[in-house]
């Protein structure tokens, strides 16, 4: 959002400084955000849009749906930051990471990461995506609830310039995240109306 607000060469000779995911993190034990929703991304903090009925549904589901899938095997995330880089801690919606990391640092080792999109779909097609793919997360998905849409953006095959893969799956098409066995999500199922 940031950037899109101003040019940063407009500055020269001055620049922005950017914040690392240490600093923004101790500035979240500071208290500096409680009644604030921001995301470091590229070492700018950004206001993350504010959350309608569909998408806390919608992300809720998701999160119900994958924990009673994967039992104890996985954790999933909703909402919780994750240290992608020096540089970002984003908040996905739903982020499934190995159990058992440690109770002082964010998750950092996904093998899904969902982002539930409205409003945010520029953001979380260009900027998140990148972020993303640099951190080897193997699957993104992006749930699609603007408009008319309703479908879910599938990208996999990272690497450090974004995903190689990118498929776009609608009513009839089943989700199988490729490092969770035996997982099925018809998109049919997801509650984009209710």
């Amino acid at each position: 959002m940031l950037l899109h607000m101003f040019d940063p060469e407009s500055l020269r000779p001055e620049r922005v400084r950017p914040l690392s995911r240490g600093e923004y993190a101790r500035m979240v034990e500071l208290g500096m955000f409680e009644d604030e929703r921001v995301e470091l991304l590229r070492g700018v903090l950004v206001t993350m849009s504010p959350q309608g009925p569909k998408h806390l549904r919608i992300t809720g589901w998701f999160g119900r749906e994958l924990v009673l899938a994967l039992g104890r095997s996985w954790d999933v995330f909703q909402h919780s930051p994750y240290a992608a880089s020096d540089d970002s801690a984003p908040e996905p919606d739903i982020s499934v990471t190995s159990p058992g990391g440690s109770l002082r640092e964010q998750p950092s080792a996904a093998v899904l990461v969902i982002e539930v999109s409205d409003s945010s779909i520029a953001i979380d097609r260009q900027i998140k995506s990148a972020i993303y793919a640099e951190a080897q997360i193997p699957e993104y998905w992006i749930v699609n609830v603007s408009g008319d849409a309703l479908s879910v953006e599938v990208h996999t095959d990272p690497t450090s310039h974004g995903y190689r893969n990118i498929k776009v799956l609608r009513d009839g098409d089943v989700l199988r995240p490729s490092r969770l066995v035996g997982v099925e999500v018809a998109v049919r199922d997801i509650p984009w109306d209710r």
